[in-house]
Parts: structure tokens; C-alpha cells; sequence
């Protein structure tokens, strides 16, 4: 299909529900107050009051029902009144759960294993030029927003090779074959916006061996006329590579960008047609206990505003500092003039005001209600340190934090088969493009463990194990480094041997001492990790 043409809406009105949505979701990624305030608020607009100053205006409708009068009911709906300073506090819990969902996916790189020597190495200067770095952004995102998108990118003057490139769900127009597969995606980005009056944006449209490029000057709701590429800096480089006026070829039958939800069913969207195979948010239903932790969080501080202590004295107790200056008190002052007031305890005293701060009761509410938007998310409290017990293994890390591996467990699903089809697109570009001698295929992939083993643990229990004769060293090797396969685990079982002086020796020798007829063979002969009889004097892998 080709890129629209004509005056059209946009983004198209089908997914409307689906990106207010996304503008939600996206306003507690980001956590600027300002962003939740006119989201929740709806107090948008300038007026002109009697000294012709333009202010904003809270509607009438904030204070009361209707759908305006609904969201003002929100913490964050709730209007501030007109020369006050406003005073709630925003706690970036929404952004903690997105990064520590990246980290319990990418904390370490994963690692791409295929079967031609040449693919391996170009693969791993891909992961050394930033892929990690990629992955750990595209999860971040992908968490906040319900998914994300990763396209492979290219261009000769920057790179000698192509690359990852993530793009955010509210950044796209997906769109589905039948059975829930994506067939093509429509990526924009704004190149200007002077205020809503024109926009400019740049439609990049991915569809199975070709990507087209296009620019429209319309306003925020219309996409508008289309213009060449030639016209804005930041397409112009595009179009340098052009085909049939506005077609990248990609040297690949497939398509250049795959979509990685975050976790489904999205049961929000489950009955809009061009929305159903998009993820959910890790925010999902949680707002308004996101909303209620920012309410507890401001009253807490309000509570320490209020209680700042303040002195409360008669007017009769101020000095004066002549016509026209206001009067003041003198706290250090230790001798006063005679009063005229009413005897000692009918007449006017000096009051300190003090009031109490209620710690306990917004300390144990707001860790109730982070405990409660952590564990709906499908997290441990133990991985946000919401709980007091210390773990001292990986063992009991892993057991305590069970619920936020099995999350894991569950997001691994839908990143591994979305990183091996574009890792295969990746290599067919790399060879199309820049001619690298690859072979594309779709590799696999090893996530590493998000918990890893504490080394002096570790230590502890190989050097138990050698110390009982429970385990052989290669046994030991492979318990060290359980992600090496058989050829690194052998190489470094000799390396311990040679630098130890425990070098194997010959079977030939074994066989010759079995074989004679007055020294029987041992129950440790013959083995590669066991001792042979004491008569013989062959190294054991003892130390």
C-alpha cells in the first residue's frame, strides 16, 4: 500500500481509544506533573482577566459530575486554586517499574549464537557497538508503553554496518494480517509544530522488502499536503537513496521493523479490531493507584509545611516602626515596656503553634500502596526494597523475588522471538547493503541470569565439592560458567591442568597398567577426572 495521500486525519480516527490510551500511560512513564495536570485536569486555555493579564482558567466543570468533572476527581484532576502556588509532589514509581523490568530483561547482554563462524563474529561487533545499549531502551520503553518497536537502520556516511533502532508504540501505526501478524507499521515524527496552526511530519512506512518515505504539512489533527523530502534538513539525506520517487529497497523479502509487546491479552483493547495483538502496560488499571501514592505523598508533605512552628502574640507584644512600616516582634528581646492589658491570665499570651506530624500513618499508607501497585504489575516487593529482609544467597534472592522471575520468565517469550526475527533481518541488510560475508539466519538466544550467583558463595560450595571428591573439574567448570558451551568448557578444564601440573595422561598408559595380569586395574584407573592406583604415579585433579 502506498503512504496516504490527501487531507486525512491523524493519527487515523479507528485507533483513537488506543492512543489516548497510550498518552496516559506515556504521562506516568514520564512523570512531569505538568504533563498530569493537563491530562487529568482538562484546564486548558487562556483568558483575560480586568488587568488584561493572560491567566489559566480552571472550568466550572472541575467542580462538578460529568466525564470533566470525573477526572478533575483525580488528585491530579483537582484544580489549583488561582495565586496559589501548587503543591503536589509526583512520585516517579511508574518509571522505577519500567527500568527494573529492562533490567530484569538486558541487565547483562544476551548472547546470539548461530552456526557459521563468519555470522558469530559479525554478531558480536553488533553487540559491541551498542546493541545492549538498544535493548536495555527498547524494554524500558516497552514496559511503560505495553510495546515497542525495533527497526534495523542503515546509512553509509555514519556506520559501516546497519543497526537497531527502537521506536515508541505512540510513535506508529501497526497494521495486522488475519492471524496477528504484522504485515507493515507506519513510524512519524514531527519536524516542526509552530502551535498547532502547521505541523510537519515525516511518515516512514515499513512494508516487506521496501520502506517508503514521506513529509505532510498539516495541522495536529490533519496530516495535509504532501511535500518533497528535499524541503527540511532532515530528510534531505533520504532522499539520496530513493527509488520510484519515494521506495527504499531493502535487499530483503521481510520486513524491516518488528513489534515486541510488553504482555498480553491487552484486555482493554481486546475488542478493537486494528488493536487487539498490541501489549498492555505495566500501568495497566494502576492509575489510580499511582494517583492515590501522589495524594498520600503531598499530604505527607503538606503535614511538615503546616507544622513549621510559629509564634501567635498579641498586636500590643509588636514594636512599632513608625507611619507606613509594619510592626515587628523580637523574639531575642528580654525586657519589654509596661503593657497595658488585663492582669496575668485573663489578658492576651504568647501561644506557640506545633502541630503534629503524622509520619507513621502516611509512611505505613504509602508503602501499602506501593507494595500493592508493584505486586499488580506483576513484581516482588523484595525488587523495589520495599521489604526489610536481607537475602544472602542468589538462591533466596531468586525465592523471594519468584513473582518478578516468573514476569520474566513471561516477557523472555515475546523478546525472543521478536529478537530473532529481527537479527535475521539485521544480517540479511548487513549483507545486501554493506556486503558482509554473513549468512542470515535467525539465531538463538540465551538470555543471562538477571540474578547471578554470589562469587564467594560459589567458591565455598566448589571448593566443598573438590574437597569431598562429589564433583569432577569439569563438573566444577561447567557449575563456574553454566552459559559456556562443551568446547569452551573443555578449554578451560586444560588450562587449569596445564597451569597446575595435573595434565592428563596418555590412555595408552592406563591400558598397559590394566593389562597386567599381577597388578589388577584400580577402581580409580581409567578415569579422566579420577585417581589412579597409588602404585602409579599420575596427577589427580585434586589440588
Amino acid at each position: 500500500m502506498p503512504l496516504p495521500d490527501g487531507d486525512t486525519p491523524w493519527p487515523p480516527p479507528q485507533l483513537a481509544p488506543v492512543f489516548d490510551r497510550l498518552a496516559a500511560w506515556s504521562a506516568w512513564y514520564g512523570g512531569d506533573p505538568d504533563e498530569l495536570e493537563t491530562l487529568y485536569g482538562e484546564s486548558s486555555g487562556l483568558r483575560f482577566d480586568s488587568t488584561s493579564r493572560a491567566r489559566l482558567v480552571n472550568h466550572p466543570s472541575q467542580y462538578r459530575g460529568g466525564v470533566v468533572g470525573r477526572l478533575a476527581r483525580w488528585f491530579w484532576g483537582q484544580p489549583t486554586p488561582l495565586g496559589e502556588r501548587r503543591t503536589k509532589l509526583h512520585v516517579p514509581l511508574a518509571g522505577d517499574i519500567a527500568a527494573k523490568s529492562a533490567d530484569l530483561l538486558f541487565s547483562e547482554p544476551p548472547t546470539f549464537t548461530v552456526d557459521d563462524m563468519a555470522t558469530q563474529d559479525r554478531l558480536l561487533e553488533h553487540v559491541e557497538e551498542g546493541l545492549h545499549a538498544t535493548l536495555l531502551e527498547a524494554a524500558d520503553v516497552c514496559a511503560g508503553l505495553g510495546g515497542v518497536y525495533l527497526r534495523v537502520c542503515w546509512d553509509r556516511d555514519l556506520a559501516d554496518r546497519p543497526w537497531l533502532s527502537p521506536v515508541h508504540a505512540d510513535a506508529a501505526v501497526p497494521e495486522w494480517s488475519w492471524a496477528g501478524r504484522l504485515t507493515a507499521v507506519t513510524f512519524w515524527r514531527v519536524l516542526a509544530d509552530d502551535g498547532g496552526t502547521e505541523v510537519v511530519r515525516h511518515l516512514e512506512r515499513h512494508e516487506r522488502g521496501r520502506i517508503l518515505h514521506g513529509v505532510y504539512v498539516g495541522t495536529r489533527e490533519r496530516l495535509g499536503r504532501r511535500v518533497p523530502l528535499t524541503e527540511y534538513p532532515e530528510t534531505t539525506g533520504l532522499a539520496e537513496s530513493l527509488s520510484d520517487g519515494n521506495v527504499i529497497d531493502t535487499g530483503n523479502p521481510g520486513l524491516t521493523a518488528v513489534y515486541v509487546p510488553n504482555m498480553r491479552p491487552n484486555r482493554t483493547w481486546r475488542t478493537i479490531p486494528a488493536a487487539t495483538r498490541l501489549g498492555r502496560s505495566d500501568y495497566a488499571s494502576l492509575e489510580p493507584f499511582l494517583d492515590a501514592l501522589d495524594e498520600v505523598y503531598s499530604s505527607w508533605l503538606r503535614d511538615i509545611r503546616l507544622a513549621k512552628g510559629r509564634i501567635l502574640l498579641p498586636s500590643v507584644y509588636l514594636q512599632s516602626n513608625g507611619p507606613g512600616q509594619p510592626a515587628t516582634w523580637d523574639a531575642d528581646r528580654e525586657v519589654y515596656a509596661a503593657l497595658n492589658q488585663l492582669p496575668n491570665g485573663t489578658g492576651q499570651q504568647i501561644t506557640l503553634a506545633q502541630f503534629a506530624i503524622r509520619h507513621e500513618e502516611h509512611s505505613r499508607t504509602a508503602i501499602e500502596l506501593m507494595s500493592r501497585i508493584v505486586q499488580s504489575a506483576g513484581y516482588s516487593v523484595q525488587s523495589f526494597g520495599l521489604s526489610s529482609d536481607v537475602a544472602v544467597t542468589a538462591t533466596e534472592v531468586t525465592a523471594r523475588e519468584r513473582q518478578s522471575m516468573v514476569t520474566r520468565a513471561r516477557k523472555i517469550l515475546y523478546w525472543r522471538a521478536a529478537l530473532a526475527e529481527t537479527i535475521d533481518t539485521l544480517l540479511a541488510v548487513d549483507r545486501a547493503v554493506f556486503g558482509a560475508e554473513v549468512e542470515p539466519q535467525r539465531p538463538n538466544i540465551e538470555f543471562a541470569d538477571s540474578v547471578s550467583q554470589d562469587p564467594e558463595s560459589m567458591a565455598r560450595t566448589l571448593q566443598l565439592l573438590t574437597a569431598a571428591e562429589a564433583a569432577s573439574l569439569q563438573t566444577r567448570v561447567e557449575m563456574l560458567h553454566p552459559d559456556w558451551d562443551a568446547d569452551q568448557v573443555r578449554a578451560e578444564v586444560k588450562r587449569i591442568r596445564d597451569d597446575t601440573g595435573r595434565a592428563v595422561v596418555e590412555p595408552d598408559l592406563f591400558r598397559g597398567i590394566a593389562e597386567k595380569p599381577d597388578e589388577p586395574a584400580g577402581e580409580g584407573q581409567g578415569g579422566d577426572d579420577e585417581q589412579p592406583d597409588e602404585h602409579v604415579d599420575v596427577p589427580s585433579d585434586r589440588g
